[in-house]
């Protein structure tokens, strides 16, 4: 079934392109979910609730081609996310400044990001604390603005700077570490 019909099936409640929308998107949508919440049991209840949305706001939906469809069913997916991470409360915590580690040198970062395999490096995004994984994801993949994330969370936006600022830190130690004990 094409795209466009899957979504005009899906409006009428049809079950079966309910379940093939589910089957072709739910991986992808799954590991957003990982990524805003950082553990797979949150990110369950996320998906499942994203899910449960989508098919009730279907009518909501006007398809305008390929590629429509996926950025609808992500942004519902980003929304419930923080939905979740607001109602958890972790959205607040911050580590104290003993706790942020010592910045490496920005320049060399990109390099060394080259070296690390895709899924450790999302992994290190997922052991975040909340509000910074949070931040993060907003910057980074969705690119927003720091008056986005702020609107968005409900936080001033330098905030939402200092917390990117943090999450980056923590993130270039792990690198660092990372890479030292690989070449070991």
């Amino acid at each position: 079934m094409r795209e466009e019909e899957l979504v005009e099936h899906c409006k009428q409640k049809d079950k079966s392109a309910q379940k093939q929308l589910y089957e072709l998107y739910a991986g992808v949508l799954f590991a957003l979910c990982i990524r805003y919440s950082g553990n797979r049991e949150a990110a369950e209840d996320i998906l499942h609730d994203g899910f449960l949305r989508i098919f009730t706001s279907f009518d909501k939906f006007d398809y305008r081609g390929e590629g429509s469809l996926k950025a609808w069913l992500s942004r519902i997916m980003v929304n419930t996310a923080l939905e979740y991470i607001r109602k958890d409360g972790e959205m607040n915590r911050v580590l104290t400044l003993n706790e942020v580690p010592d910045i490496i040198d920005p320049e060399s970062e990109d390099e060394d990001l080259e070296k690390i395999p895709q899924t450790v490096l999302m992994k290190f995004v997922s052991e975040l604390p909340s509000g910074y994984r949070t931040v993060f994801n907003l910057y980074t993949f969705e690119e927003k603005s720091h008056k986005e994330i702020a609107a968005l969370l409900g936080i001033n936006e330098k905030s939402s700077s200092s917390q990117l600022f943090r999450a980056r830190a923590i993130l270039a130690k792990r690198i660092k570490m990372y890479l030292t004990k690989a070449s070991v």
